[in-house]
């Protein structure tokens, strides 16, 4: 019998990150009992820059019957909170927003696969999709989680949390070697942005609301059956700004290959933007929105993809540290912060329509 909604269980094991099948064995003996250990087919994820996933399905059983074991990226533990991430996709799967969660362990969980396609960076363009994508969006940020009357955006918080995470100096001479060719930023010079952008923002009238935080292509996953969306990986799922899970989707458009990563190609025009924050807000307010809202919606969140890059950023340098993952984290962080700077005067100089209005 297969887990219910609500039904999981932790279970002690620690899975070797090297050796993601016996480690998934052993979590399914649990869970699947089941299945014929020995007819099970694996398929290694690599969407992911990290954590670690594999794919676990017997050979005579239905695709959609697949548990997805996902191993915790190496002292990801110091970025994110697992009983809050669990928490998450417990109240959100009950809301048809999360796969359900069937197990966790001691550096990892396992959930149920949702059948689709991951979005690239022609899909996430397409009007259907997009429609969808937005509208699922509007659905997660009108989530209510109980006990909490009055929440509080945790960017700010998180932000000085990862910086206080970046080494003085990287434990592998070449990695520090690389920090200082690249001219990347020192750790006073990214609080300082912190605290520029904090004071900054924190003016902005926008609303708090439960946000993904991490919708990058890789975390929405198509059902063209289905005509549905559906998020993923909730990691860093937390009450923040409105604009910021908009602002950070948009950042992620120009996808996660380092050779191909082209802000001024790849990042949404404007008119695409107002056209997808059209079809949130009139989910999100249930009703059509006034032009106005939508270019005040647009300015905010134009204003907030200053914070995405700096907060992935600083992420990528933590990372960069502690990842056995292979992926070229001090070139992702020179390509965030480099976009952040670059960009930092234009956007915070844009103004609210209501206050061009005003002005002429």
């Amino acid at each position: 019998m297969e887990n219910s909604d609500t039904d999981f269980e932790h279970i002690g094991v620690t899975v070797n990150e090297n050796d993601l099948e016996s480690g998934a064995l052993k979590i399914l003996r649990i869970i699947r009992p089941q299945w014929q250990m020995a007819s099970i087919r694996f398929k290694l994820l690599t969407d992911g820059i990290t954590n670690k996933l594999i794919g676990c399905l017997p050979d005579d059983a239905p695709e959609q019957e697949t548990v997805l074991v996902r191993v915790y990226g190496n002292k990801t533990d110091l970025l994110i909170d697992r009983k809050a991430e669990t928490r998450n996709i417990l109240l959100l799967s009950k809301q048809g927003l999360a796969p359900n969660l069937y197990a966790t362990f001691e550096n990892g969980l396992a959930y149920r696969f949702q059948p689709g396609c991951t979005l690239n960076k022609e899909t996430v363009r397409d009007p259907e999709i997009y429609s969808l994508v937005a509208r699922k969006m509007a659905k997660l940020h009108k989530v209510k989680v109980e006990g909490v009357d009055e929440p509080k955006a945790f960017i700010w918080k998180k932000s000085r949390d990862f910086l206080n995470l970046v080494p003085e100096e990287f434990t592998l001479p070449k990695t520090q070697k690389r920090y200082k060719e690249l001219g990347l930023p020192s750790q006073s010079e990214l609080n300082e942005e912190i605290i520029e952008l904090q004071t900054t923002l924190e003016k902005v009238e926008t609303p708090i609301v439960f946000c993904h935080n991490d919708l990058l292509l890789g975390n929405v996953i198509f059902t063209q059956e289905d005509n549905d969306v559906t998020f993923i990986d909730y990691e860093y799922a937390a009450f923040n700004y409105q604009p910021y899970d908009i602002a950070n989707h948009f950042a992620e458009f120009v996808g996660i290959d380092l050779l191909a990563i082209d802000y001024k190609i790849d990042f949404p025009s404007k008119e695409f933007q107002k056209d997808w924050i059209r079809i949130y807000l009139e989910e999100f307010n249930d009703g059509k929105p006034t032009e106005e809202a939508v270019e005040n919606l647009y300015v905010n969140v134009i204003k907030f993809v200053l914070v995405t890059h700096l907060f992935w950023g600083i992420w990528a340098l933590i990372q960069a540290e502690h990842s056995t993952i292979d992926f070229d984290y001090l070139r992702f962080a020179q390509v965030r912060l480099n976009e952040y700077f670059s960009k930092k005067k234009e956007y915070l100089a844009l103004k609210p329509a209501t206050e061009n209005v005003n002005s002429s």
